[in-house]
């Protein structure tokens, strides 16, 4: 089954994932989203250990279970922290320094401007499985 890993910036600068579509909640915190990511999968990890190793049978839910990562802006370019913003923002047509108040989870992100990144992302992403080298 696979199901949704949402990664968030906290109110503290931190990074949270977890599992808003199941009854077993999963999560994992780090000061990166990469730390983040690796503390969910040790969560993942520990969570079927417990399951085995206690003589219970894994819930249905769990079973082959695979998660689709899913990044609010800020844990996006924290992740993808090679990708210049304000080149990126330029390309979204979205002002730099707006999008830079995204990135540090400043300002609210409609869902018209979370669609212009999005896209621009999927083109860019287009682009370059197109390059030869």
């Amino acid at each position: 089954m696979k199901t949704t890993a949402l990664i968030e910036m906290g109110k503290d600068g931190t990074f949270g994932v977890f599992t808003p579509d199941i009854e077993h909640t999963i999560i994992g915190d780090g000061k990166t989203v990469e730390e983040a990511k690796t503390d969910f999968e040790n969560s993942v990890t520990e969570m079927f250990l417990s399951y085995t190793e206690n003589g219970k049978d894994i819930p249905d839910e769990l079973k082959n279970i695979e998660f689709e990562y899913k990044y609010d802006i800020a844990s996006l370019f924290n992740f993808y922290n090679w990708i210049n913003v304000s080149k990126f923002a330029e390309k979204a047509g979205i002002n730099p320094s707006l999008m830079r108040q995204y990135k540090a989870g400043i300002t609210y992100i409609s869902d018209m401007q979370t669609n212009k990144i999005e896209e621009t992302l999927h083109a860019l992403g287009a682009a370059l499985t197109s390059v030869k080298l």
